[in-house]
């Protein structure tokens, strides 16, 4: 099934076939096949395609096996649309990494990044969102995995009805988040319904085939409804903060001689609504964790305090993505805190939001 392809960008190759033997390869084989990032165009019955990209962590494979499912099931069959996948960050899926030391986040370098300007990864992206943009992409969908207990659920930049109409074909957990420049989401937002999917911890076959049924979902969808979407059919959440260690503190979890010593089952605490005084851990820092707003700004304060050693919520909040991976923490952040978004009172704000976006 190997086609013809060109090489962009220093990094990015661009296929119209999917290589030989892909559909069998485990992500971790990947590199194998693809020297890089790999962008693949599939021809459909609607012209408009379809993008999805894995891999952009590279040990985040659901994405990849469930990929390859939906396109072993079509064998030689044409697809009921046309689809551009991008195979992101194969070195480090080798590794069973997020990412290599030396790399950026592939999710962090697209257009709109303020960081990784310089890089060969930012060019590739770059390049992929300008061959999609041509093309008049029909949505985007960034498929991820997570290390702590979430549950499943999507993340949009903008509030549109359209992007919300396709998280709901995955999850009615859904997520509007602004803060984070250079995501693949947010880079496409501007030119489709686009959204961030994840789908649990990696190596879980339900997780693996609850991606499948969604982009085989996708794929036949031929238009966004015009409707709005029913309040009752949605639990709509806000990221108000991102959580983050600081480079210089040590951390563990149960770890009394560390200058941060989390609760051993932080991660229990995803999703779940959190009452002030909620307990995170212990430190012996006066101010052990950076919190920063959607637009940057220093909100330690706002949300936690650090009386006699104890790190507390000051406010209600309710976090997402709390890890007890430690390289994670290092290379990411330690979690997200959010609160409820009524539904109604995001149809009043909607309108101003998007336009600030």
């Amino acid at each position: 099934m190997s086609g013809r392809y060109e090489l962009y960008s220093f990094m990015l190759t661009v296929l119209d076939a999917l290589p030989e033997r892909f559909l069998d390869t485990p992500a971790r084989e990947l590199h194998r096949l693809l020297a890089g990032p790999t962008l693949i165009h599939l021809p459909g019955r609607r012209q408009t395609p379809l993008f999805i990209s894995v891999l952009l962590h590279g040990n985040e494979d659901s994405g990849v096996v469930a990929l390859q499912s939906v396109l072993r099931a079509y064998g030689k069959r044409l697809l009921p649309r046309a689809l551009s996948i991008l195979i992101g960050n194969v070195a480090a899926a080798r590794e069973g990494l997020r990412r290599l030391d030396h790399q950026p986040d592939y999710n962090r370098v697209w257009p709109g990044s303020d960081a990784h300007t310089e890089t060969p990864e930012h060019a590739a992206m770059s390049e992929v969102y300008c061959l999609m943009q041509a093309r008049g992409v029909f949505a985007s969908i960034d498929i991820h995995n997570n290390t702590g207990l979430n549950p499943h659920y999507c993340v949009i930049s903008r509030l549109d009805q359209a992007a919300l109409h396709l998280s709901l074909l995955f999850s009615r957990t859904v997520v509007w988040f602004r803060g984070l420049a250079g995501t693949q989401t947010t880079a496409f937002s501007p030119l489709c319904p686009s959204l961030t999917v994840e789908c649990g911890k990696p190596g879980n076959p339900g997780n693996e085939a609850h991606v499948a049924r969604f982009i085989e979902a996708c794929l036949h969808l031929a238009q966004f409804p015009a409707h709005a979407v029913h309040e009752h059919d949605i639990d709509l959440y806000h990221t108000v903060a991102t959580v983050r260690v600081p480079a210089a503190a040590s951390f563990g979890f149960g770890d009394a001689l560390a200058d941060i010593d989390f609760d051993p089952h932080l991660d229990h605490m995803n999703f779940r609504p959190l009452d002030p005084g909620t307990v995170f851990g212990r430190t012996r820092l006066q101010s052990p964790l950076d919190v920063r707003d959607e637009s940057g700004a220093d909100v330690a304060a706002e949300f936690l305090d650090c009386l006699d050693g104890t790190i507390s919520l000051r406010r209600a909040a309710t976090p997402a993505m709390l890890t007890l991976d430690r390289r994670v923490v290092r290379q990411d952040c330690l979690c997200y805190l959010m609160e409820r978004l009524p539904y109604a009172r995001h149809q009043r704000v909607a309108p101003e939001l998007c336009e600030s976006v």
